[in-house]
């Protein structure tokens, strides 16, 4: 979902698959905290999360719903196809136009895939993505803000250019 361009390293050198891994195997993809007895009816989009899966079990299902919708659009599992292939695949996913016949709802694993990148992408490194702060200085972000308030008003509307500084540069 991140491949390497001018502005950034690939999402594997950014860490976001060890981020993800770690998310999945810690209390979120456990869901401690969610709500999981039922009952299971098609919720609307304004009430969240409706499915008796945990993040890691909706993970599972959906890559295996994944790999067989590219089967049958392709004839390879997704990491077998081209990059054209990919993101194409990934393109329709996020359109809603994919619809898994067997697994969770496709736009569900998509949102909750998609969210994860993001957050790998933008958190803080010290949950390992966001490898090298590769991320903030793309966007320009400086980091931890606390260390930054006494900018805010000298630089509106001008670059403000410094280091991103994590959790774990200040410890």
């Amino acid at each position: 979902m991140v491949p390497a361009d001018a502005h950034s390293p690939k999402g594997t050198d950014l860490g976001l698959n060890l981020y993800i891994d770690r998310a999945l195997a810690g209390g979120w993809g456990k869901g401690e905290r969610l709500y999981l007895q039922g009952p299971w009816k098609t919720g609307v989009p304004s009430q969240g999360y409706q499915l008796p899966l945990t993040p890691a079990a909706l993970y599972r299902a959906g890559i295996a719903a994944s790999n067989a919708s590219c089967v049958k659009s392709y004839g390879k599992t997704f990491d077998k196809i081209g990059a054209p292939q990919r993101q194409e695949f990934l393109i329709a996913l996020q359109a809603g136009k994919v619809a898994f016949e067997n697994g969770p709802p496709a736009r569900v694993f998509f949102a909750t895939l998609y969210a994860n990148v993001m957050e790998g992408m933008f958190g803080d490194p010290m949950y390992g993505g966001n490898r090298d702060k590769a991320g903030w200085k793309m966007i320009g972000f400086p980091g931890v803000v606390a260390v930054h308030y006494q900018n805010v008003e000298k630089y509106r509307d001008k670059k403000y250019a410094v280091d991103p500084v994590s959790i774990a540069d200040m410890s």
